[in-house]
């Protein structure tokens, strides 16, 4: 398998011969306003540019993966951009709806047992953060992708580490794991995704594991940057098992 990252939850993962589009974010730099009640209320979103054009991230494309609506995830470009015949997995009904209502025609609610031809997809639970804030934040999901000739991928999405996030870890047994690491937070109620202590609680649990932390200084509520990251990975002698990748950069699995 081959996973680039694009920008912040965005990747492009090549897996069982087949190419997928996980969270389009695909505005230009500044196209959106700043997330409110939270650091950089003077900067745009994304904050960053893509590392290269739509045409070539959306090109022979297969499948997309959106793991729920909000704009990081799934804004008006990834709309416009990608063909509206395009296979389509979200989490739930409600977000289906949503999706045939910008035009596409053929979108699945992700199950415990989907296919994508031979490819074994699975829905995994998410809690994007803790307490009171999870009534504002809504419903999340993560995905696994098995596959006899590939090792077994762990996609987490927008979530905290909590207990189902351990269970998915004990079940499927991922070789590879992609957090969303960048600690993003309003001023108030705390983490929406992953911290540092978040993403070693998942190296704990699944320490052969190679853990891939993206959603990182792309959008004005992030926290935790790839720096901060790096040298914590460093002191907990886990800077080998958590890859930390720029914009634009790919693995090989």
């Amino acid at each position: 398998m081959k996973i680039q990252l694009i920008r912040n939850a965005t990747l492009v993962v090549q897996y069982a011969g087949k190419k997928f589009l996980i969270d389009p974010f695909l505005g230009e730099k500044d196209a959106y306003p700043p997330f409110p009640n939270s650091l950089r209320q003077d900067q745009n979103n994304p904050l960053v540019g893509l590392p290269t054009s739509v045409d070539h991230i959306i090109s022979n494309l297969d499948a997309v993966i959106v793991t729920h609506l909000h704009l990081d995830h799934w804004d008006d470009t990834a709309k416009e951009a990608l063909p509206k015949d395009i296979k389509m997995f979200v989490q739930n009904e409600e977000d289906a709806a949503e999706v045939r209502n910008a035009g596409f025609q053929n979108v699945e609610v992700l199950q415990e047992n989907s296919a994508f031809g031979d490819i074994r997809l699975v829905k995994t639970k998410g809690e994007h953060g803790r307490g009171e804030i999870l009534q504002l934040a809504g419903h999340v999901c993560g995905v696994v992708l098995k596959h006899p000739s590939e090792k077994t991928l762990y996609i987490a999405g927008d979530t905290v580490w909590y207990e189902a996030v351990g269970e998915a870890i004990e079940t499927h047994k991922p070789e590879i794991i992609v957090v969303n690491g960048g600690d993003n937070q309003f001023l108030q109620g705390g983490s929406l995704v992953m911290g540092k202590e978040d993403i070693y609680q998942v190296y704990k649990a699944a320490p052969e594991a190679k853990i891939i932390s993206v959603h990182m200084e792309a959008v004005n509520h992030w926290t935790l940057s790839r720096e901060e990251l790096n040298i914590f990975t460093d002191e907990k002698g886990i800077s080998s098992n958590v890859l930390i990748p720029k914009d634009g950069e790919s693995y090989t699995f």
